[in-house]
C-alpha cells in the first residue's frame, strides 16, 4: 500500500475559485469588494515572502489588499495605534498583523486589540473562545485547511481517533477544537507526551505540528491513517544546501499511510486560501450586522 497523497495546491485553487465567486457576489451587492490589510513590522525574509504572497492571492480573487510595511523599530504604542485605526476603517473588513513581530512588541496585545470581527487570523481570545465552546467564529487558517483536507479524504470523521502533536494557538489547540465539532475522539501531545509513538499508532488521523523535523517515523502510523504535516523545516544537507522538510518522515510513512500531505504543496496553499475564505466570511457578517 502506498499512500494517496493530498493536493493541497489543487484543493487551495478550487476553494479560491469558490472564494472569487463570492466576492464578486458581495461587491455586486454592497457596491464594493471585501478588504484585507497586512501589516510586517520588521524585514524578516521569511515573512515578506508570505505577505507577497497573501496580497497577490487576494488581487486574484477580487479581494482589495492593503498593506503597511513599517520599521523594526517601530514603537508598540505606534502600531497600536494603526490597529485602532484600521479597526474603525470601514472598507477594512480583515486586519493580519503579519508575525512573528520584533521582540520589544507584545504580540499577546496587538492581538488583543484587532477588532474580533476583522480578526481574519482567529487568533483574537474571542475568537478562539468561540470556537473552544461550539460557536461561530473566524477560525485559525491553518487548522481549517486541515480539516478541510481531512474531511476529503475519509468523509465522516465522527469517531475516528485523532492525535494533534502540538500544543499552540496557531494550529494545535484550534485544531483539536474543530475535530473535537466534528465528533473525533482527539488526544493533544506535546512535547512532554509519554510514549508519543503509542499515541500515534493508535490513530486514525495525526496532525503533526509540532516544528521537529522528521518526527513521525513510518512504525508510528496506523496503516491506513490520514496524516497531515504542518510542519516546515529546514535541515542541512551534507552537501551544504538545505532542504525543506516536515514533521513527518514522508519516506518511511508513505507505504503505511492512507493518506498523506507532502511537504511542500500540502497544508501551506490550503492556508492562504483558507485567510481569503475567513477575509470573505468578515466582510459579509460585518455586512449584515
Amino acid at each position: 500500500m502506498t499512500a494517496i497523497l493530498i493536493d493541497g495546491k489543487a484543493r487551495a485553487a478550487a476553494l479560491r475559485a469558490e472564494v472569487a465567486i463570492g466576492v464578486a457576489a458581495f461587491a455586486a451587492a454592497h457596491g464594493r469588494a471585501p478588504g484585507l490589510t497586512v501589516v510586517l513590522v520588521g524585514d524578516d525574509p521569511a515573512s515578506a515572502v508570505y505577505v507577497g504572497a497573501k496580497g497577490k492571492a487576494c488581487r486574484e480573487a477580487g479581494i482589495i489588499a492593503g498593506e503597511y510595511k513599517l520599521p523594526a523599530d517601530t514603537a508598540q504604542a505606534d502600531l497600536l495605534a494603526l490597529v485602532a485605526a484600521l479597526n474603525a476603517d470601514p472598507a477594512v473588513d480583515g486586519i493580519l498583523v503579519q508575525m512573528p513581530l520584533p521582540r520589544h512588541i507584545d504580540s499577546d496585545r496587538v492581538i488583543a486589540a484587532i477588532d474580533p470581527a476583522k480578526d481574519v487570523d482567529g487568533f483574537h481570545p474571542v475568537n478562539a473562545g468561540r470556537l473552544a465552546t461550539g460557536l461561530d467564529a473566524l477560525v485559525p487558517c491553518t487548522p481549517s485547511g486541515c480539516l478541510m483536507m481531512i474531511r476529503e479524504a475519509l468523509g465522516d470523521i465522527s469517531g475516528k481517533e485523532a492525535v494533534v502533536i502540538g500544543r499552540s494557538n496557531i494550529v494545535g489547540k484550534p485544531m483539536a477544537a474543530l475535530l473535537l465539532r466534528e465528533s473525533a475522539t482527539v488526544t493533544i501531545a506535546h512535547s512532554r507526551t509519554a510514549d508519543l509513538a503509542g499515541h500515534c499508532r493508535r490513530a486514525d488521523i495525526i496532525v503533526a505540528a509540532v516544528g521537529v523535523p522528521l518526527l513521525v517515523k513510518g512504525d508510528w502510523v496506523k496503516p491506513g491513517a490520514c496524516v497531515i504535516d504542518v510542519g516546515m523545516n529546514r535541515i542541512a544537507l551534507p552537501d551544504g544546501k538545505t532542504r525543506l522538510v516536515g514533521d513527518v518522515d514522508f519516506a518511511e510513512v508513505l507505504p503505511r499511510a492512507g493518506w498523506i500531505t507532502p511537504v511542500p504543496g500540502g497544508v501551506g496553499p490550503m492556508t492562504i486560501a483558507c485567510l481569503l475564505a475567513n477575509t470573505l466570511k468578515a466582510a459579509m457578517s460585518r455586512a449584515a450586522s
